[in-house]
């Protein structure tokens, strides 16, 4: 019960802050001129500015499981390969083919990784969950990159393509995170206070933002998207990653970190992530919000299973 009242914790603001923004949209106070403008800091500035945060206040370079760490990459980039393979085949539509398999892969992991991890073994963990965020949120980056260009309708650029991976934000914010971490470069109390304070508005602005360009009221036209992208991204992969690591022997806090990569519900960014690529980014923004609302079931059957089963 107390994993399910944490669950809902941590997720509940989430989804208030989507319906404050659905709410301003709709009194007016939100425009579509202010979104996209709002779009833009977010994806320019803000994001660019947490990931650097949370990689640069982890401590990267200690306490690597190097083993561990090349099995969660492997897993994550085997899920990507199998979904790039599969998806093609049951959608039709070049524009809701890459939204559909980084919803299935892309998870909220820096907001919910660290949260979870500390909820369940405490600061024990936090090590080896901030070392696999500072890895993993960039080759995600660059993989869903490359992924909405390649299913877009214009004809693919793979000059162009190299050069938004390496312009993109969320990956300079990311490379100097970690360059800033191993090399332990320590920055003036200001600077730091300052990104420290940025970092705690990004969450709220980016799920207000998000409300205010979700149209509820075409949910239903993609339910079977959303079910569909649901399932697999809360239920099936989840358990086959982690019943993955279990075979292979993981217990514990390292069970626990591949559960809080795999496990929470569909990344914010995901949605500017397909506007910016010209994909269905409508879709995109009503996964988020979709496996948002049903991740605290999710999040809480698995710990409930592993915690009885002894794995944790």
């Amino acid at each position: 019960m107390d994993n399910l009242i944490f669950s809902l914790n941590v997720v509940l603001p989430l989804v208030i802050l989507m319906f404050l923004g659905a709410f301003l949209r709709k009194i007016n106070i939100f425009d579509e001129n202010f979104l996209n403008k709002a779009n833009k800091l977010i994806f320019k500035v803000l994001f660019p500015v947490l990931l650097f945060n949370n990689i640069y206040a982890s401590k990267v370079s200690e306490e690597i499981n190097l083993r561990f760490i090349i099995f969660v990459v492997i897993i994550a980039v085997a899920i990507v390969g199998i979904l790039i393979l599969i998806i093609p085949k049951l959608e039709k539509d070049n524009r809701n083919r890459g939204v559909i398999i980084q919803g299935l892969y892309r998870g909220n992991t820096t907001l919910f990784a660290t949260v979870l991890i500390s909820n369940i073994f405490g600061n024990e963990g936090l090590a080896v969950v901030t070392t696999l965020i500072a890895i993993i949120v960039p080759i995600y980056i660059f993989l869903t990159v490359i992924i909405l260009d390649l299913f877009t309708d214009e004809r693919q650029n793979y000059k162009k393509t190299m050069i938004s991976i390496l312009t993109n934000p969320l990956i300079i914010g990311s490379l100097l995170g970690i360059l800033a971490s191993v090399l332990q470069i320590k920055l003036p109390s200001a600077l730091d206070k300052t990104i420290a304070d940025i970092t705690k508005t990004t969450t709220p602005i980016a799920l207000m933002t998000l409300g205010g360009e979700i149209e509820l009221s075409n949910i239903w036209k993609n339910i079977k998207y959303l079910v569909f992208v649901a399932a697999g991204k809360l239920f099936i992969i989840p358990a086959i990653a982690t019943l993955i690591a279990i075979f292979f022997g993981y217990r514990g806090v390292e069970l626990g970190a591949l559960l809080s990569m795999t496990a929470p519900p569909t990344a914010v960014t995901s949605y500017a992530f397909a506007q910016q690529r010209d994909c269905n980014h409508e879709l995109a923004g009503q996964i988020v919000f979709f496996t948002t609302l049903i991740s605290p079931f999710s999040i809480f059957l698995f710990i409930f299973v592993f915690k009885t089963l002894g794995l944790f």
